[in-house]
């Protein structure tokens, strides 16, 4: 029995484990391995209903530089993670790709977007953290506050798509990470000037939807090892 496990080992899951380091990199899976550490401490944490200090700190510190035009721009730029213009971007952006033929492609980026949906929806009804009420809102938000969704779902949803643009347009790479980036970011930010999460939402959301779609570009990439060899997928 014991020589049956070796065997597996070595014959199973040591490849699929070599072409997932391959794929991602040493650094990459370092860099995922501490991350996932940052996301444990916050959710135990949150479990605990533990508060951070700093979280109201900073929440303070953004809205004493709030204006109606911070407010306008804002409320307008939190709507780039709103459900309704998500499912547009999706539907143009899955569109697009079954037009062009990348039907492989097209199954990650639905996998993404579902999975990204199912991990927020999940984690907000197990953690049942409260929204903060520091002042009062421009914006009605009726569902829990960890992880901030908008965080989680703008980066796996931009992230992807730059990621499959880059593949197929590599001579614009560079252009279509610094638009996700910046997308991203402002979108938390947002939420945080809108005071409708805490940092630390924002944070898991982040971690959250980076570890996620690390796992779908694994997936894409996995789909590329030639047909006949060991892979994952």
């Amino acid at each position: 029995m014991f020589r049956n496990i070796i065997n597996f080992f070595s014959n199973r899951l040591y490849p699929r484990l070599t072409a997932i380091i391959a794929t991602i990199g040493i650094v990459g899976l370092i860099t995922c391995l501490s991350l996932s550490f940052i996301l444990a401490k916050l959710c135990r944490e949150v479990w605990e209903k533990e508060s951070f200090r700093f979280d109201k700190n900073i929440l303070l510190s953004i809205h004493s530089f709030s204006s109606p035009t911070l407010d306008g721009i804002m409320l307008t730029i939190t709507r780039l993670g709103d459900p309704e213009i998500v499912v547009v971007i999706v539907a143009i952006f899955l569109g697009w790709l079954v037009w062009k033929r990348y039907f492989q492609e097209a199954k990650i980026f639905i996998l993404a977007c579902l999975g990204a949906f199912i991990l927020n929806t999940q984690m907000k009804l197990v953690f049942g953290r409260i929204r903060p009420e520091l002042w009062t809102r421009l914006i009605k938000e009726t569902s829990y506050s960890f992880p901030s969704g908008h965080a989680l779902g703008s980066l796996v949803l931009y992230g992807i798509i730059a990621y499959l643009l880059s593949q197929h347009y590599p001579r614009w790479e560079k252009l279509f990470y610094c638009l996700a980036v910046i997308l991203i970011g402002i979108i938390g930010f947002s939420r945080l000037y809108l005071g409708v999460h805490w940092p630390t939402d924002i944070i898991a959301g982040y971690v959250t939807g980076f570890l996620w779609l690390v796992i779908c570009i694994v997936m894409v990439k996995l789909q590329k090892i030639p047909a006949g060899s060991d892979k994952l997928f």
